[in-house]
């Protein structure tokens, strides 16, 4: 029997590649697709064109704090895969609502449909932001301490997430992923960001002293380890997901300066972000021993394709740049 799984947020970067490759020749092939998105300014239709024509696939435009329209949607399916959220730091500290609004309400509006319908399985995508700053990696089992209106709303969803498999045996499973890249990322984000920037001749912004460390983990490993935690994951579980590069901020900057044929003289060291955190980092050994998780895709390879892939393909991101903030 098919799966019937809704994707929130499904014309979005992450989500949209787990759509694509759900409806791919190299997917569990029993499954039906609708995405739910609001198509904000980070959700694209022409992110999903390739799977447009699939007999399995099908798309509604609206928003996740739509009840009605949430209940209506989860009637019809089997299993939910969270994505749909607001997720720039940057954005969040000039203003909270509309995360607040997506992410906790959001979250919340979903779980009660999920429950109220007998939801098998709810995957919920978050993000290692709900550890906060930290100086090592962070296991499932660790206090959060988000520090931006961003990470807090995640924070609250995870949570909720939580309380309805603790309170109405509701089957969620949370991952918390760290920082992803790759092709079709809204070009608000640091390494698309930097990579057009480049691309168009123009300097790219260095926040503070450029020390604070992120782990970088490709689209690909993404999508591999939320199919595995969709399904094999154990319910009401959390499961961090890395891609095993750590690196500073500048020594970002200098493998995207030098994969884009650019000095140091392109960048430009601005006044850092408020509450900017030095380091996030997790152990994702528990993937890695439950379900056979590990990342694939090397950084250095994979970062010299999206390069590649923004240099290709420049009528779909030169745009979108329109809606990228004008102090990035």
């Amino acid at each position: 029997m098919t799966n019937r799984i809704l994707v929130t947020g499904g014309a979005g970067f992450i989500g949209s590649h787990y759509v694509r490759t759900l409806l791919g020749t190299d997917g569990p092939g029993d499954v039906g697709v609708t995405v739910l998105d609001k198509l904000t300014y980070a959700g694209n239709p022409a992110n999903l064109d390739a799977v447009r024509d699939h007999p399995g696939f099908a798309f509604e435009q609206g928003d996740v704090c739509d009840a009605a329209l949430v209940d209506r949607l989860v009637e019809e399916h089997d299993q939910i895969v969270h994505f749909a959220a607001e997720t720039h730091v940057d954005r969040s500290i000039t203003g909270a609502d509309p995360f607040v609004r997506t992410n906790v309400v959001g979250t919340q509006v979903l779980l009660d449909a999920a429950s109220r319908h007998g939801i098998g399985t709810f995957v919920h995508i978050s993000t290692d932001e709900v550890y906060g700053s930290v100086d090592h990696p962070c296991l499932e089992t660790e206090p959060l301490h988000p520090t931006s209106p961003y990470s807090a709303s995640k924070a609250a969803g995870d949570l909720l997430a939580l309380a309805y498999h603790r309170t109405h045996g509701l089957d969620t499973r949370i991952l918390r992923c760290t920082n992803n890249f790759g092709h079709h990322q809204f070009p608000e984000k640091v390494i698309p960001l930097f990579i057009t920037h480049l691309l168009q001749g123009r300097k790219v912004p260095l926040y503070g002293d450029g020390l604070n460390v992120r782990e970088w983990l490709h689209i690909d490993d993404h999508v591999r380890g939320i199919e595995l935690v969709r399904a094999q994951g154990r319910p009401g579980e959390i499961y961090n997901i890395g891609g095993g590069t750590e690196l500073s901020n500048r020594e970002l900057t200098q493998r995207l300066l030098t994969a884009c044929g650019a000095g140091w003289e392109m960048v430009d060291h601005v006044p850092d972000r408020k509450g900017h955190d030095r380091r996030y980092s997790v152990d994702f050994t528990k993937i890695h021993t439950e379900l056979g998780y590990r990342p694939r895709r090397d950084f250095d390879t994979a970062l010299a394709e999206t390069v590649d892939w923004y240099r290709e393909n420049r009528a779909w991101w030169e745009p979108l740049r329109a809606h990228v903030p004008a102090a990035a």
